[in-house]
C-alpha cells in the first residue's frame, strides 16, 4: 500500500469517526434528554463529552492535516471550487461544534448536579439543550455535503 493510499484510508476512517460519533452521541444525548431520567442523563452527558474527547477531537485534527496532505500529494488544485466548498463547510461544522462542546460540558455539569441533589433541571439546562440541538443541524448537514464533495469531486 502506498503512503497516499494509507493516508487516504485513515482520512476516510477519521471522517467516519466524526460522522458516526457525532450522530451516535447526538442520538443518545437527545434520547436521554427526552426520557427525563436525571441519573441516566448524567451518565449519558458524561459519556458524550468523553466520546468527543476521545474520538471526535482527534479525528477533526487528523482530518485537517490529512486532507491538506492528500491535496498536496494527490495533485489537486487547492483552489478548486469543490475544495473551497469543503473548506468552508469544514469551517462551518467546526464553528458549530466548538460551542456545542462548551454546551455539552455545561449540560453535563447541570445534569450531574441535578441528579446528585435530586432536584429539577434548571431553565438554563433547557436553554442550553435548545442551542445544542439547533447547532447540531448545520454541522451535520455540512459533514454530509463534505462526504459528497470528497466522493464526487464535482
Amino acid at each position: 500500500m502506498s503512503a497516499y493510499d494509507l493516508v487516504k484510508t485513515l482520512h476516510v476512517i477519521s471522517a467516519t469517526l466524526i460522522f458516526g460519533t457525532g450522530l451516535g452521541t447526538a442520538f443518545y444525548m437527545w434520547r436521554g434528554h427526552r426520557a427525563g431520567d436525571l441519573r441516566a442523563l448524567a451518565v449519558i452527558s458524561r459519556n458524550v463529552v468523553l466520546a468527543d474527547t476521545i474520538f471526535t477531537a482527534p479525528a477533526i485534527a487528523f482530518q485537517a492535516g490529512s486532507g491538506a496532505w492528500l491535496i498536496w500529494n494527490g495533485g489537486f488544485d487547492p483552489l478548486a471550487p469543490w475544495l473551497l466548498w469543503a473548506y468552508g463547510l469544514f469551517a462551518l461544522a467546526g464553528a458549530c461544534w466548538l460551542p456545542v462542546v462548551w454546551l455539552q460540558l455545561r449540560i453535563r455539569d447541570l445534569a450531574v448536579a441535578a441528579a446528585g441533589e435530586g432536584s429539577a433541571l434548571p431553565p438554563r439546562y433547557h436553554r442550553y439543550m435548545g442551542y445544542w440541538f439547533r447547532l447540531g443541524w448545520p454541522a451535520f448537514l455540512a459533514v454530509v455535503v463534505i462526504f459528497y464533495l470528497m466522493v464526487a469531486k464535482p
